[in-house]
């Protein structure tokens, strides 16, 4: 293993580093440091939770000084999220250079904003449409940058901000360093990297197979009226620490953290309509574990990096191989395994396929459980319980009464029904969710390759998101998949999808993001 001595870093940067509990490098870290110390372009391919962050974090910190009083880096992120995390991670590695990073997204008065760039930030990390609207009010000039990070660049490029990516490097110096870091590089992210980087140095943590490796991955075929109960199930039967569940549409977040709630899980939903704060107050609920479940879109789960997520649960089909890619990417991190599960209805399995064939792994098939193991589940759950609050020994005041309950009962009849009180089955709950239509496959001509997962008729185009070959178009929105998300006339749109529009792009959850 490589540790971070081996960098030659300065002594308070390799201060903050211990201090932050980081000892060796983790395999981004390794490959991609040297290389960005030494001021080379930079193409990385690594899921997020492998500390990709640190790896063009610390080279940036190692080369700005506290006096330094113009902006010199640039981080691109696609998300308010990402953009805070990431500028909590620069401020914690700066820390005791007194270095001032500025995070600048959407949602957030642009007031303030402007207020704290006049403290002379060395380091903007920001979403693409904020700092496009700093860029024409001319509060941030970026002509004295020298490094440029695109973070999550296959994102940034699902959700349509080519154009302002451009933008923005237009006004940057062409003498720069640029470092593109992806979780997968489609044809799209390949042009990027074309246009920007000068002579890059290629490095990769990514294996044989695209999706996380930590990462145990199911499916379950079935009808769409099953999948509700399916779910409840595998909530119980799996247990989960902290579980992000998908859905396809706004509609469908709103119904179904609703209909969990009414089962009696811990459940709560995230998505485009939501207010900022309304985001804020969901998010600090799950990373606070105040809530189990977190349901949510694509598009609001994007660059959401929560530790301690054992569980995601596609309860519908993603759109495209890329999405089931970030997916899963959302549990497994930081070399802890999880577990992904995956909804198909009988219409979509050619498109499950055509993901098999981008991510490069089989997709294990599992039986719909049944009820005996849900209940096997939650009983299980509640002994561990009971067992955990007798070893604490801080019940003494129960005991009296215990032992009267006991004289007067069986013991094992006794038990029983303290277990199944602690159970709570809320399972005759009727729960009634507005169906969604199937992702539509097209059908593509035989030429006789792909046929690893023995399918001769060679499945599906995602639709509209993969093309024979594996070869995808990124995840861009095209006219084309966006009839194909969902045909039904009698939906509104606002229901349709939670992708953003061209005017949205940047803050996708806020209009004010333009203002």
């Amino acid at each position: 293993m490589t540790t971070f001595n081996e960098f030659q870093l300065e002594e308070r940067l390799h201060r903050a580093i211990s201090e932050m509990g980081f000892e060796e490098a983790t395999p981004i870290q390794a490959q991609a440091i040297p290389h960005a110390i030494e001021g080379r372009d930079l193409i990385a391919q690594a899921q997020t939770g492998t500390g990709k962050t640190a790896a063009f974090g610390i080279p940036l910190v190692q080369r700005i000084e506290y006096a330094e009083e113009n902006i010199v880096s640039l981080i691109l992120a696609p998300t308010r999220e990402l953009a805070i995390q990431v500028a909590e991670e620069i401020n914690k590695l700066s820390r005791f250079k007194r270095l001032r990073p500025l995070p600048i997204y959407g949602g957030q008065d642009i007031g303030r904003q402007i207020r704290a760039l006049k403290k002379k930030p060395q380091i903007i990390i920001g979403t693409p449409g904020r700092l496009l609207d700093h860029i024409n009010r001319k509060t941030i000039r970026l002509d004295k940058v020298n490094t440029v990070i695109l973070d999550e660049a296959d994102e940034m490029l699902d959700m349509g901000f080519m154009e302002d990516i451009q933008a923005i490097l237009s006004q940057v110096p062409e003498e720069r360093q640029t470092m593109l870091f992806s979780a997968t590089m489609p044809p799209n992210i390949r042009r990027l990297a074309e246009q920007f980087l000068k002579d890059p140095v290629h490095v990769s943590v990514v294996p044989k197979q695209v999706s996380a490796p930590s990462v145990t991955q199911f499916y379950v075929e079935l009808h769409e009226r099953q999948k509700f109960d399916t779910l409840c199930r595998l909530l119980d039967k799996e247990s989960p620490d902290l579980a992000i569940v998908f859905g396809r549409t706004k509609r469908r977040v709103d119904e179904l953290s609703e209909a969990l709630q009414k089962r009696g899980y811990s459940a709560d939903g995230l998505h485009g309509d939501l207010s900022q704060n309304q985001r804020d107050n969901v998010m600090r609920k799950f990373r606070e574990s105040n809530i189990d479940v977190l349901v949510a879109t694509d598009v609001a789960a994007r660059g959401l990096d929560v530790s301690g997520v054992t569980h995601v649960f596609n309860f519908d089909l993603p759109q495209d191989p890329e999405s089931y890619v970030h997916r899963v990417g959302r549990t497994g991190r930081a070399g802890k395994e999880g577990a992904a599960w995956t909804f198909v209805t009988h219409r979509e399995i050619d498109h499950l396929h055509a993901i098999e064939r981008t991510t490069r792994h089989r997709i294990t098939k599992k039986p719909v459980p049944t009820m005996a193991e849900a209940i096997e589940g939650k009983q299980q759950i509640t002994a561990e319980r009971l067992i955990e609050l007798i070893q604490k020994d801080d019940h003494q005041e129960y005991k009296g009464l215990a032992i009267q309950m006991l004289e007067q009962y069986d013991s094992v009849h006794l038990l029983a029904a303290a277990m199944k009180l602690l159970t709570g089955e809320n399972n005759d709950i009727q729960v009634n969710l507005t169906p969604e239509e199937p992702l539509r496959a097209k059908k593509r001509r035989d030429d006789g390759r792909n046929r690893r997962y023995g399918n001769s008729k060679q499945g599906s185009s995602g639709g509209g998101g993969y093309r024979r070959g594996g070869n995808s178009r990124g995840g861009s929105y095209s006219r084309d998949r966006g009839r194909d998300y969902d045909r039904r006339s009698s939906q509104k749109k606002s229901d349709r999808s939670d992708r953003p529009n061209r005017y949205e792009r940047s803050d996708r959850y806020d209009r004010s993001e333009r203002a």
